[in-house]
């Protein structure tokens, strides 16, 4: 099995903790916009520690704007029309239409780094859409505007990958989430309400180290050994890890439609990591003969 599956797994599942800990500053009357600066902030707190005792902040100056316009497409602007989709629809068609990541990192993955357009990543991809449609199903309604913002929320979800896979090729990835957090933060500030409770800030760490420290970190160190579109595939299991954590903590319903799109999205990770270790094995043998 290759490492990367694992971190992208693992990844998607501190990913599918970022509603739950949402839920409970939602309590404390926390806009969105202030729960993203502090977990933005939080997380720089903890990248400067860690790089100040392992590889220290130098970067070249030319990168500063690629990183700038990182920050703006996958940290600020991401967050802002996920949000906005949210207050417009509902957090279901949201999530719902921010799953559509994985079709725009196919066509990005095969127009940018040449990746193949095989036949498992789109029986995968028609699996991972069908699972996501069953896990969010319920009453929902929408605008013409709340579709259209969506549809641009899953887009610059898929860039974040790709963008990703480009920054990476020169920084570690722990430098790489730095500079593009701190470009984030830069954006969020006029935007943030820094009246907050003393009681939210366990969470706002929180928040900060699982979702954004560790789970980008993983995802990032993933995209070194796999294709950002497999990746964008198998990062589908984070609505399941969701899911079932407001179905243990908050005690949420959980449906037969959304177990079998549960199983769905599990399934088409697990061909697309399938075929590849099938491949792997191909090359292994005619390696020996």
């Amino acid at each position: 099995m290759k490492k990367g599956y694992l971190f992208v797994f693992l990844a998607a599942s501190m990913w599918g903790t970022l509603g739950i800990f949402a839920k409970y500053l939602d309590s404390f009357g926390l806009s969105p916009f202030t729960m993203v600066f502090y977990r933005v902030l939080f997380a720089l707190m903890l990248l400067a520690v860690y790089l100040y005792f392992r590889c220290g902040f130098s970067i070249e100056r030319s990168r500063l704007k690629f990183y700038a316009l990182y920050g703006f497409f996958s940290i600020f602007l991401f967050y802002t029309l996920y949000f906005y989709t949210v207050t417009i629809s509902s957090v279901s068609f949201a999530v719902l239409l921010l799953y559509t990541a994985p079709v725009y990192s196919i066509v990005l993955g095969r127009v940018i780094f040449k990746e193949a357009l095989s036949r498992e990543k789109v029986a995968a991809l028609a699996m991972v859409m069908s699972g996501v449609l069953l896990v969010n199903w319920g009453k929902v309604q929408f605008s013409t505007k709340a579709l259209i913002f969506g549809l641009l929320t899953g887009f610059t979800y898929a860039l974040y990958g790709v963008l990703a896979k480009f920054a990476i090729r020169k920084e570690e990835p722990e430098k790489a989430l730095f500079y593009t957090l701190l470009f984030g933060f830069i954006y969020l500030f006029p935007f943030t309400d820094f009246s907050v409770p003393a009681g939210a800030f366990p969470y706002l760490f929180a928040l900060a180290f699982f979702p954004t420290f560790l789970g980008y970190i993983l995802y990032n160190h993933a995209l070194k050994e796999v294709e950002v579109s497999r990746a964008s595939i198998v990062a589908t299991i984070e609505p399941v890890v969701a899911i079932v954590l407001a179905f243990i903590l908050f005690g949420e319903t959980l449906t037969l439609k959304q177990l079998v799109g549960a199983v769905l999205i599990i399934g088409g990770s697990m061909l697309v990591h399938a075929r590849e270790n099938e491949k792997l094995g191909e090359a292994t043998l005619d390696e020996v003969h």
